[in-house]
């Protein structure tokens, strides 16, 4: 059961909820001292919680169910849980299924609003891995749709969305948009032979680098144009700050002749960059919330 269990974490790559979730918090955090100047409930937190953690699995196991076939033919992606033979397709399909009851539980349990708006991130949830297959902006997609945890963080706190909440995902959408891209780049060609969309297969490595930096340009005035909209200060420009090193250094060890540090860049500074920005806008919220 134990060994099962791995597997099904190694599927929906569950180390990687470190980009989604401190967001998914800190849109939260932000909608509850924004609406009544106080933290979100510990109920709440949980249950943005259960809904991050069935929202991602979802949609995990979505992508590598629908993905199967060009796993299978792709060395990098061989090894995974249905093209090695570990887990069956049915098997998938009830994580799936179970995935998306412990979402809507989540969503119910929230607000109105959360519940009427979980229909969008479903469609969203599942359009995604079939963009692949015929646009290149399937990272766009990827973004908007990964942005989703912390507009629905701020909704689940607030039920409602207003301008802070919309900054704070587009910003998150082109942050998650710029680093798929460089995650892309070691898969161009075997894109071009299958046949499949995205921006370094359509524009090549170069151009695409530097189509990255322009998105995480996007995200850089993001973060300032949160510190002008919402109840923060000094630790929260400290955050953003390093930040933006972070994002300065993750496109100076990858270039067009070496991508060997991709995982880095991908995983090791995106994953430090969420929880800095987290771990400061907390702090900043907790010196305005009980000073």
């Amino acid at each position: 059961m134990f060994r099962k269990i791995g597997i099904f974490l190694q599927m929906i790559k569950f180390e990687h909820t470190l980009f989604a979730l401190p967001f998914a918090f800190m849109g939260s955090l932000l909608g509850a001292v924004a609406m009544k100047d106080s933290f979100p409930t510990w109920a709440q937190i949980g249950w943005v919680l259960m809904a991050m953690f069935g929202a991602r699995s979802a949609a995990m196991g979505l992508n590598r169910l629908i993905d199967r076939v060009s796993d299978g033919k792709n060395p990098r992606t061989a090894v995974r849980a249905i093209p090695a033979g570990l887990l069956r397709i049915s098997e998938v399909l009830v994580f799936i299924v179970v995935s998306f009851a412990l979402l809507f539980w989540a969503a119910s349990e929230l607000n109105p609003l959360s519940l009427k708006l979980l229909p969008i991130a479903v469609v969203m949830l599942v359009l995604y891995s079939y963009t692949k297959r015929f646009t290149w902006l399937c990272h766009v997609v990827l973004g908007f749709t990964i942005a989703l945890a912390p507009l629905g963080g701020w909704v689940a706190v607030t039920g409602k969305v207003d301008w802070s909440a919309m900054v704070l995902f587009i910003t998150i959408a082109f942050w998650v948009a710029g680093f798929d891209v460089i995650y892309a780049c070691q898969d161009v060609e075997f894109d071009k032979k299958e046949g499949l969309y995205s921006i370094p297969s359509r524009f090549g490595v170069s151009r695409s680098l530097i189509i990255a930096k322009s998105f995480h340009i996007v995200t850089a005035i993001g973060f300032v144009a949160m510190l002008l909209l919402s109840h923060l200060g000094w630790w929260y420009t400290g955050g953003i700050v390093i930040a933006l090193i972070i994002l300065f250094y993750e496109h100076h060890i990858v270039t067009p002749k070496d991508l060997s540090r991709l995982q880095t860049a991908f995983f090791t500074m995106n994953g430090a960059l969420s929880i800095v920005v987290f771990c400061f806008t907390l702090i900043d919220l907790a010196v305005h919330v009980y000073r």
